[in-house]
């Protein structure tokens, strides 16, 4: 009698994504172990982020866009007094400024437009398609492409520690929201550019990183199947 594949029939994944690795790295390994072609992540972590990645196998790869749709919480640091073209750290730091100037309370005061209902300007450095093509492809080549701004929610933007030019942050936000773009954005509002240094995805929906295996941890589970 032939053994039913349990992630070939359906499973849900809570992977904590390592440092570097793109989510299509950790979905490529993840096929690799589960033995079925059908694997699915429910939304990208930038390369330079860490946390948590929902990974979706066989029947449950249905369920991706309804995990999308999702609340999602970050925290991470922004670091201001300086942009990248990528809005984090994958380019090199430019347009060096002092910020001994910011006092604590324009920084907690200018979070606040960067709260509820507003209009977001991706970034050129993104996946995102424009006439069948997409954004980074343009940008490696030196190309900007006029986007248009696109509406997020962003629930909540507190700050929780500052050291220095280094802002500690939290974010709680609906899909779709880039937070590379609002460390860009943060910074621009205070006059002295910003860039995202640390991004780590905590939380989808009810879904917690907290309760998220490690890629090696879920190899090692394999081996006593």
């Amino acid at each position: 009698m032939q053994q039913i594949n349990p992630f070939a029939e359906g499973k849900v994944l809570l992977i904590n994504k390592p440092f570097t690795w793109t989510s299509f790295n950790v979905v490529k390994k993840i096929r690799y172990f589960v033995k079925t072609p059908k694997v699915g992540h429910a939304g990208t972590l930038d390369p330079l982020a860490t946390g948590l990645l929902i990974v979706c196998t066989g029947k449950f790869t249905k369920k991706i866009n309804e995990y999308m749709g999702m609340e999602k919480e970050y925290t991470g640091t922004i670091t201001l007094g300086g942009t990248t073209p990528t809005f984090d750290l994958e380019t090199e730091p430019q347009h060096i400024k002092d910020t001994s100037h910011l006092t604590t309370e324009q920084i907690l005061e200018t979070t606040k437009q960067f709260t509820g209902n507003i209009l977001q300007m991706p970034p050129q450095h993104s996946a995102i398609k424009k006439d069948g093509k997409r954004l980074y492809e343009s940008a490696r080549l030196g190309i900007e492409v006029k986007v248009d701004p696109r509406p997020v929610t962003i629930k909540e933007f507190t700050i929780t520690k500052i050291e220095g030019a280094v802002i500690h942050f939290k974010v709680v936000c609906g899909t779709g929201t880039y937070i590379r773009s609002l460390a860009n954005d943060f910074g621009a509002a205070l006059g002295v550019g910003g860039y995202l240094s640390s991004l780590c995805r905590t939380r989808i929906g009810n879904f917690l990183n907290e309760d998220a295996m490690t890629v090696e941890a879920f190899e090692e589970s394999m081996k006593t199947q």
